[in-house]
């Protein structure tokens, strides 16, 4: 074997699981650009909706954490009330990277396969590597969702929110964002501040933005504190328990698991981009989109207007579409397709074990595709130490090989 463990991707799962894996000793391998999804994919000015002591990477020792790094470069940080820059975050887990996985291979799996004893991982380097165990740490990338009635569009009239992260190029024109949640609000504000003019179709009957924090003390704070606790996934005791239960979450019947998942922190958006949408931004509410194609070089969109029971059409000049992921196994590009039908899904997610591994024995998944088996704490990133504890403490027992050099794979 190459190595006894391979991690693919190195975003705050990715790269907290090495940081625990190197502490215990194993030897393991990771690949992927460091925090490269919040790079390409995430604008740097994004002020996130998590609370700043939500977003840490986490080290054995906890040490290497957001408010020191905020503290030892100068930025403003508060672990609430204090919204953090993407560019903040990204920054902050590339030297997180450099401080606990220095030996991480910036490189991309091209293709992921089963041999006799593991697993047989092609980089787009041309080397190929030999692995017992594999991570996938993927996160979303992958899994960006497009309506059926867009699907025909032009490629350079159709975005998802995931494909921008500057946005002057649409200064003047129209562009409609499609969707009710955070991406779509925060995509929406950029558009306005970049001079667009944009507006939201959302076929939910109102938008939610989350309220900015309020100054409590005393008995004020404290009430609300019992009736609305805090914990790494928002306030209230849903998002309490999913984060301090998630083994509790693991036991429940799988429809329910599921159902629990999709519903729980829903299309809220955060408040610094929600404030000036809802000031500055129209709003287009219970507007189903029915289709869209080209017109006269716009894109005409129809849609049926859920309340009137009328149809209402518009003509823009390009669309944003703010309407989430769906998890599936078989639109991992470089998973060989015989390896994806051989794991156990529940609703094209992976089945998970107790430690994260699934129905092939020696293949893990952790983060967002771990979320249907452990519950929406794995949809973000707090939910990393839970997942980098459990998973190293089992990849540290089992026995350990040395690497050896497999010329016959060498490129």
């Amino acid at each position: 074997m190459n190595t006894d463990v391979a991690i693919i991707g190195a975003g705050p799962y990715g790269l907290s699981l090495a940081a625990h894996l190197r502490d215990r000793g194993v030897n393991f391998r990771i690949f992927g650009r460091p925090m490269g999804f919040w790079r390409d994919h995430v604008p740097a000015a994004l002020r996130l909706k998590a609370e700043g002591f939500a977003l840490n990477l986490f080290d054995p020792t906890r040490r290497s954490t957001l408010a020191r790094f905020c503290k030892e470069r100068g930025y403003p940080y508060a672990p609430i009330g204090e919204p953090i820059p993407a560019e903040v975050f990204r920054e902050y887990g590339e030297e997180f990277q450099k401080t606990h996985v220095p030996h991480l291979q910036p490189c991309r799996v091209t293709h992921l396969a089963r041999t006799l004893d593991g697993f047989v991982l092609h980089l787009d380097n041309g080397e190929s590597v030999l692995a017992r165990n594999v991570v996938m740490a993927i996160g979303i990338e992958h899994f960006a969702y497009t309506p059926p009635a867009v699907r025909n569009l032009p490629a350079d009239r159709i975005s998802h929110t995931f494909d921008e992260t500057t946005f002057d190029r649409f200064a003047g024109k129209r562009v409609a964002v499609i969707g009710a949640g955070s991406s779509a609000v925060d995509t929406a504000c950029f558009l306005h501040n970049a001079g667009a003019q944009t507006f939201i179709c959302t076929r939910r009957p109102k938008i939610w933005i989350n309220h900015p924090p309020r100054n409590l003390t005393g008995l004020k704070l404290l009430w609300t504190r019992i009736k609305k606790p805090v914990s790494g996934l928002g306030t209230g005791w849903r998002s309490r328990m999913a984060c301090d239960l998630p083994d509790v979450f693991h036991m429940l019947p799988a429809r329910l698991r599921l159902r629990i998942t999709r519903g729980h922190l829903g299309p809220a958006a955060g408040w610094v981009t929600g404030q000036v949408v809802r000031d500055r931004v129209p709003i287009w509410l219970n507007l189903d989109l029915q289709s869209a194609q080209m017109r006269d070089n716009a894109v005409h969109l129809v849609f049926r207007d859920t309340k009137a029971e009328r149809p209402r059409t518009v003509d823009v000049d390009h669309v944003f579409l703010g309407t989430g992921v769906r998890v599936d196994m078989q639109r991992i590009p470089f998973l060989d397709p015989v390896l994806a039908r051989a794991v156990r899904t529940e609703e094209n997610m992976p089945a998970l074990s107790h430690s994260f591994e699934s129905s092939v024995p020696g293949l893990y998944f952790i983060g967002p595709m771990a979320a249907g088996s452990f519950g929406p704490l794995l949809r973000f990133a707090w939910g990393a130490r839970f997942a980098a504890r459990r998973l190293s403490a089992r990849l540290g027992r089992q026995p350990v090989s040395f690497p050896v050099p497999q010329t016959a794979f060498a490129s």
